[in-house]
C-alpha cells in the first residue's frame, strides 16, 4: 500500500531544490549529527572561473540569514513548505531538523530546549552564518527564545508564532485543561486516528475533512522517536518558579500570531508583548489558529517579508 504521506515528501523535496536549497547535513561530534535544508551557494564546492560569476557568487553570500525552526509534530521542510519558495530568492533559507526529526538526531541525553538551541546555533556556524533572522513556531518558538537570548550575536531579529518563552507547569496545566487533555504527549503524540484529529482540530481554525487513511499514513510517518520526543515534552516544562522573561538584546521582534490559536492564545501573545517591551510587534492574522502559517500562508509570508524588508532595507523587494 501507498503511504500518501511518504509519497508527497519527493515533491516537497523537488520544490525545495527549485527554490535553490539543497540537503546537508553537519556533524558536531560523533552521534550529533543536524539535517538542514540549505542554501545551494553555501556547501558549493566548485570554484568560479569568470568575474561575472565570481560577483554572483560574491552578491548570493551577501543575502540576509533567514533560519526557520519547526515545531513538534513534524518537521522543518514539512513545516515551512510554504514559506521557503517565497523567500528563497532574496534571503539565504535555512530549514534545520530539530534533533529527532528528519535526520537530525544525537546520543546525548540532553532533552531540554536549551540544549537544542546551543547544538543550532553551533551548527549554523558550521555552515558559516554569522548573522540571521530566526523564524520559530510552537515548540521552534521556545528553542528560538533560548538561541536569541544566549546566542545574541548571532540572532539579529526574531520572528516568533504560536509559541511561549518556557512551558511553566501552570502554563502546561492551564493548556492541558482547556484542550481537554492529560497531557503534553496525549495532545503532541498521538497515538490513533481520533488522537491525530484531536490535535489538528486544537491547532486549526477550519477543520478539514480528512479520509481516515491519510490520518493513518500521518501517524506512521511523521511520529517516530517517540520515546525521545516524549522525553523532550518532559524536558519542556520548567517550574513556574523558575520562570523569567528572557533578557533578549534583539532591536525588533516580531510575534505573529493566529487570532483564533487554541494552543497559545492571543491574551498570551499579548502578555509576551507587553513583557518584551517597545522592540516587540504583534501581528494577528485573522481566521488563523495555531498553524497560522500553513492555514493562511499568503498573509503570514506578507507579514514574514514585510518584517525582513525593514530590518533588511537593503534588499530590494522586486
Amino acid at each position: 500500500m501507498v503511504n500518501w504521506v511518504e509519497a508527497q515528501k519527493p515533491l516537497l523535496h523537488w520544490l525545495a531544490r527549485r527554490a535553490g536549497l539543497r540537503q546537508h547535513t553537519v556533524e558536531l561530534e560523533p552521534g550529533t549529527v543536524i539535517s538542514f535544508w540549505v542554501p545551494k551557494a553555501n556547501v558549493s564546492t566548485k570554484k568560479k572561473s569568470s568575474v561575472c560569476n565570481s560577483r554572483k557568487e560574491e552578491k548570493k553570500k551577501n543575502k540576509p540569514a533567514v533560519v526557520l525552526v519547526h515545531g513538534f509534530a513534524t518537521d522543518g521542510i514539512v513545516t515551512w513548505q510554504f514559506q521557503v519558495g517565497s523567500l528563497a530568492d532574496r534571503y539565504d533559507v535555512y530549514v534545520p531538523d530539530l534533533f529527532f526529526f528528519g535526520g537530525s538526531a544525537t546520543n546525548d541525553p540532553d532533552r531540554s530546549p536549551a540544549f537544542q538551541a546551543d547544538c543550532l546555533a553551533a551548527a549554523l556556524g558550521r555552515l558559516g552564518v554569522q548573522q540571521c533572522t530566526v523564524v520559530g513556531f510552537s515548540y521552534g518558538g521556545v528553542v528560538s527564545f533560548k538561541m536569541a537570548e544566549r546566542w545574541p550575536d548571532l540572532v539579529r531579529y526574531l520572528v516568533v508564532s504560536g509559541s511561549t518563552f518556557a512551558m511553566t507547569d501552570s502554563l502546561s496545566s492551564a493548556t492541558h485543561k482547556r484542550l481537554g487533555v492529560s497531557s503534553s504527549a496525549e495532545l503532541l503524540l498521538p497515538e490513533s486516528v481520533e488522537g491525530l484529529k484531536a490535535l489538528l482540530s486544537a491547532a486549526t481554525y477550519k477543520k478539514l475533512w480528512l479520509p481516515d487513511c491519510f490520518h493513518k499514513d500521518f501517524l506512521e510517518v511523521m511520529f517516530t522517536n517517540r520515546k525521545e520526543r516524549a522525553e523532550m515534552l518532559e524536558a519542556l516544562v520548567i517550574s513556574s518558579q523558575e520562570a523569567r522573561v528572557p533578557h533578549l538584546q534583539q532591536e525588533r521582534i516580531l510575534l505573529l500570531w493566529g487570532e483564533n490559536d487554541n494552543i497559545f492564545n492571543l491574551e498570551h501573545a499579548k502578555n509576551i508583548q507587553e513583557q518584551l517591551g517597545e522592540k516587540a510587534t504583534l501581528k494577528i492574522i485573522k481566521k488563523a489558529g495555531h498553524l497560522v502559517h500553513l492555514e493562511r500562508p499568503c498573509i503570514y509570508n506578507r507579514c514574514l517579508k514585510e518584517f525582513l524588508m525593514l530590518v533588511h532595507p537593503e534588499v530590494s523587494q522586486k
